[in-house]
């Protein structure tokens, strides 16, 4: 994921979705086609307040969690 820094950064400002963790945590997801068609960066984060929080991971997958709540979707 170094090579992919601006795509994480990018995926937590703008996700296509937000899913919630199974332990209070939460994951912002952004479809990337650039990299490859189908190919998802998903940023792992938590949030201490409304204004910050940090990234627990990142990692890219090929479909987002069908089991994950959706919080909000774009």
């Amino acid at each position: 994921m170094l090579d992919c820094r601006e795509e994480v950064l990018e995926t937590l400002a703008g996700p296509d979705m937000v899913q919630q963790g199974d332990f209070g945590e939460l994951l912002a997801v952004r479809e990337y086609r650039e990299l490859k068609p189908g190919r998802f960066v998903v940023v792992v984060y938590r949030e201490t307040c409304p204004d910050d929080g940090f990234v627990l991971t990142a990692y890219l997958t090929d479909r987002p969690s069908s089991r994950r709540r959706v919080i909000w979707k774009r």
